[in-house]
């Protein structure tokens, strides 16, 4: 059950919102157990060094040793692919088919589960990459390659088997590729993170719900200022509050909704189902009425 209070701010926002975003990250993804990657579990050891993300996933450390990075990510897609999407997931599957053009997922997530549960590529802004990608490194073009299949899945401290590493070759010219991922030393685009289109949609947006984040990364946090100041309104979904809990209650009619995103988004898509579906069933029941007999005999007309 969904609290009466955010329920009856959802059912109002709904219905006065013609622009629907949703920004995800990295706390939808690990309810279906992938981990975060930062703190204890996101180290990966080079010889005697334990480094974190944000030192091994940039583009320095690539060319400094790529192939130990080039490891790193396959253990984490290995990772990613035998995850499957959780409730959360699948609302928003849903929530795109009831609003269409209406939505827009914007997702920090690199793991693809909500395109793998069938949230469509031209309404998701994947800004941060797909880690089942790679780029060439000369580029000899400019297109996002996808990983092969038979990749094997490696822990921490197995190595790739040598006959994998052509799988990492570019299939054009044989170069060398690297991970179709923002590094933490990069800056966004609009051809392969969605950048300028992010910040259209955050021009237009009514409603931002967020969930799952904490406002650690540049982009995300333009799109929830973006929001503000165009005076719409954000709602933060989070299992503890942060950043942008302060900042949805400080939108207008904005709130922080203490909740895991895989029970509050099937909530979100039955009360959108029930605030979209009202009006209809209204107009249905003032029809019948005015169409019945009684209505008739009182003078009552069939609207045009």
């Amino acid at each position: 059950m969904v609290d009466k209070p955010i329920e009856k701010s959802l059912n109002q926002l709904f219905k006065h919102s013609k622009q629907i975003t949703v920004l995800t990250g990295a706390g939808v993804s690990a309810e279906s157990g992938i981990p975060t990657f930062r703190g204890a579990e996101g180290y990966w050891k080079v010889g005697s060094r334990n480094y974190q993300p944000q030192e091994i996933a940039t583009f320095s450390a690539f060319q400094q040793m790529p192939d130990e990075v080039w490891k790193w990510y396959i253990f984490r897609l290995g990772v990613c692919r035998t995850a499957k999407p959780n409730p959360g997931h699948q609302a928003l599957v849903e929530m795109e088919q009831i609003l269409g053009d209406k939505f827009t997922l914007i997702t920090q997530n690199v793991d693809g589960l909500h395109i793998r549960a069938g949230n469509s590529i031209e309404r998701t802004y994947q800004i941060h990459g797909n880690i089942e990608y790679m780029r060439c490194m000369t580029p000899c073009s400019d297109e996002i390659i996808p990983i092969s299949q038979r990749m094997p899945a490696i822990s921490r401290e197995e190595a790739l088997p040598e006959k994998y590493w052509e799988l990492l070759r570019c299939p054009d010219c044989g170069g060398q590729t690297r991970p179709h991922v923002l590094l933490w030393d990069e800056t966004y685009n609009e051809r392969h993170y969605r950048f300028h289109s992010s910040l259209d949609v955050a021009l237009k947006t009514d409603l931002l719900i967020i969930a799952g984040t904490t406002g650690a990364t540049n982009l995300p946090n333009q799109i929830v200022s973006q929001v503000m100041a165009t005076g719409g309104t954000v709602v933060d979904i989070n299992i503890e509050r942060n950043v942008f809990s302060n900042m949805a209650q400080a939108s207008r009619n904005g709130f922080f909704w203490k909740s895991t995103s895989g029970s509050a988004f099937p909530k979100i898509v039955k009360l959108l189902n029930s605030t979209l579906l009202a009006p209809s069933a209204s107009r249905m029941e003032k029809t019948r009425q005015v169409a019945s007999p009684h209505s008739l005999k009182i003078g009552l007309k069939p609207e045009d």
